[in-house]
């Protein structure tokens, strides 16, 4: 058990302001998919009714702790140290059952590896997807007070059950819109699919469906029992296949649509594929669905930063030492992908000239002035994202892509387009304010900007995307009287107010 030590790492993280965020906040204190006591969205945790107070025991234990600050500057020791250690990266330490040591990485291969490493990152063994049982009956409810009382009843409920089995406070838990708006959220893509099918591929293809990140596998059986009800003939065409990097949840989707009772006829129709869509090397000639829904979220990113006086990018690189401890530093010499991904964005959207110019005249007083900073605030780019795209142009020529994710984050660390990164600790999420985290123990999500992917997209691809919001899409396709409260309060449409869909025309 780790726990001892992830308790001990997991304090030193945490900021004075969550910790007066978790003090103050009765249930339900959210993560970040989804749950609605802020005006944001983010990925919901599930929480506990109550805040334990550190004993002094505990406060002792964590200033005792043999944690250290994490250094953006190196020192001259370090910096030779730091260079007699070999660059790896996240495809490398995929069959390494510990965490490294003794290596350098750039920031994207960190992140990779600290989420989706087979043996300890955090979706490989840590995660836990809540199941509300029942679906909730939104009719009958007065009005969303109600609803989210419901569901924090249910969480605590399911985590009481969880813990009866195996005590674990480091458990992270968490929720998608799918699984707290079964079945109308996969309704309402069934919907959308169907009638783009009609309209272009019937009867001359048939409805070929993949996802990307299926979680409990919920989306996909909602998604088939809806076309089986609603139109036979699409049915008995229907294909769905999910692409699932965690091994653990393809073998969750795998036992979900064995034991429910009402996908009798549906294990002809699906196929799960353990592998990473990074690894995909199969071409795909025929017409097809390919649904990415809070996925691009838990992409890897680079941080690049620029150099005050002359202008140059840098490239974040982290260097962890033999004890195990993370440094970050930067480098001039940007690797392959994060070059690219800086030209296409300088080809897309070139700067304001007059707006640039005054930009590098600020940054170059700016670095003259003593004691301050000689390079900028790191921005987070989607450089994993970018793959992607060349992924569905490469091996999905006829795809059309159907995606949803944040298009902004509270809490996140400081930068540009930067991540939240949180935990869960005693059933409370915790955010802190560096991606540099213990492996595997902490949720690392980037917002979207939908309207530059899309450009990248279109740019990519050849294919012509469109952006509208969570809210527009859903009141487009979904029968949203099935998610109306007795007031007229509407939690469908009013839960994912910070999320946006993209969908290729």
């Amino acid at each position: 058990m780790e726990t001892p030590v992830i308790a001990n790492l997991f304090r030193p993280h945490i900021s004075r302001n969550a910790c007066q965020w978790l003090h103050h906040r009765p249930f339900p204190c959210c993560g970040i998919r989804g749950m609605r006591p802020v005006p944001l969205q983010r990925r919901a945790a599930a929480t506990g009714s109550r805040y334990k107070t550190r004993t002094n025991d505990e406060t002792k234990d964590a200033e005792t702790s043999a944690w250290k600050q994490r250094m953006n500057i190196l020192s001259q020791s370090k910096q030779d140290e730091c260079m007699r250690y070999p660059l790896i990266t996240a495809d490398e330490l995929r069959t390494q059952r510990e965490r490294p040591k003794g290596v350098r990485m750039l920031l994207r291969d960190f992140i990779e590896d600290s989420l989706y490493n087979p043996f300890y990152g955090y979706f490989s063994k840590q995660v836990v997807i809540f199941s509300p049982g029942e679906p909730f009956h939104f009719n009958t409810m007065r009005d969303e007070i109600e609803f989210h009382k419901t569901l924090g009843d249910r969480y605590t409920a399911f985590e009481d059950a969880l813990d009866q089995k195996e005590y674990d406070e480091t458990r992270q838990l968490w929720h998608t819109p799918t699984e707290l708006f079964r079945p109308y959220y996969g309704q309402s893509i069934a919907d959308y699919l169907i009638s783009n099918y009609k309209i272009s591929h019937y009867p001359y293809d048939d409805l070929i469906i993949y996802e990307m990140g299926a979680g409990n596998g919920t989306l996909m059986l909602n998604i088939l029992d809806h076309i089986r009800a609603k139109d036979p003939e699409v049915y008995a065409r229907t294909k769905f296949k999910i692409i699932e990097v965690s091994a653990n949840l393809a073998s969750l989707q795998r036992k979900n649509i064995s034991r429910s009772i009402y996908a009798g006829g549906h294990r002809e129709r699906v196929e799960i594929i353990n592998r990473s869509i990074f690894d995909w090397d199969t071409y795909v000639p025929s017409p097809c669905f390919f649904l990415a829904l809070e996925v691009f979220d838990n992409f890897a990113h680079d941080a690049i930063s620029y150099d005050m006086s002359t202008h140059k990018p840098l490239q974040s690189m982290v260097f962890i030492d033999g004890e195990g401890e993370f440094y970050e530093y930067y480098t001039p010499k940007l690797d392959h992908l994060a070059s690219r991904y800086l030209r296409l964005r300088r080809y897309i959207s070139p700067p304001e000239t007059l707006q640039f110019r005054m930009q590098r005249l600020w940054r170059s007083c700016k670095s003259l002035v003593p004691f301050t900073e000689k390079r900028t605030a790191p921005e987070y780019i989607p450089t994993r994202l970018m793959q992607f795209f060349d992924i569905l142009y490469k091996h999905f020529p006829a795809h059309r892509l159907i995606a949803s994710d944040f298009h902004t984050l509270p809490d996140a660390v400081s930068g540009i387009n930067a991540p939240v990164v949180q935990t869960r600790y005693r059933r409370r999420t915790i955010p802190v304010t560096t991606p540099l985290v213990h492996q595997g123990y902490f949720d690392i999500l980037f917002p979207t900007d939908f309207n530059m992917m899309a450009a990248f997209y279109e740019h990519i691809t050849q294919k012509f995307p469109y952006v509208l919001s969570h809210e527009d899409f859903l009141r487009r396709w979904a029968y949203v009287e099935d998610t109306q409260a007795r007031n007229g309060d509407n939690p469908l449409l009013t839960w994912y107010k910070n999320t946006s869909v993209m969908i290729t025309r």
